[in-house]
């Protein structure tokens, strides 16, 4: 099951339009509006794909200027993540190692520890 957070944005003047059509639609809930015409919405899909359909009655709506996804939850993402940390190390490999033979000089740093293989690193590095 996916759960989206969806902004709806309209000119003022149409708010209340558009915000019935919502309500009326039947593939989303609406939650909360502003004056200036941003509304918020969920909508709920066994898959992206079911998502995505909503998403485009939602966009057809008369006087929608923009909906666009902003938060997104997955049970299947959740489900992958939980396994791949309960079948973790307890202690990341690069940690159980002696981390004084390791040359600082050769660490390249990218702005982003995930795209650098740290353990791959240090057990090329092994003195």
């Amino acid at each position: 099951m996916n759960v989206s957070s969806i902004v709806v944005q309209t000119l003022p003047k149409y708010l209340d339009g558009v915000i019935k059509a919502l309500e009326e639609c039947e593939v989303c809930d609406y939650h909360f509006s502003d004056k200036i015409g941003k509304i918020i919405i969920t909508i709920e899909g066994e898959d992206v794909s079911e998502e995505l359909s909503k998403l485009k009655v939602i966009e057809a709506i008369p006087h929608v200027i923009a909906a666009d996804m902003q938060m997104s939850y997955s049970e299947d993402e959740l489900d992958r993540h939980m396994k791949v940390l309960e079948n973790a190390d307890a202690i990341p490999k690069v940690l159980d190692q002696d981390t004084t033979k390791i040359d600082p000089s050769t660490v390249v740093y990218n702005g982003d520890l995930k795209k650098k293989d740290i353990y791959e690193f240090a057990q090329n590095t092994k003195a």
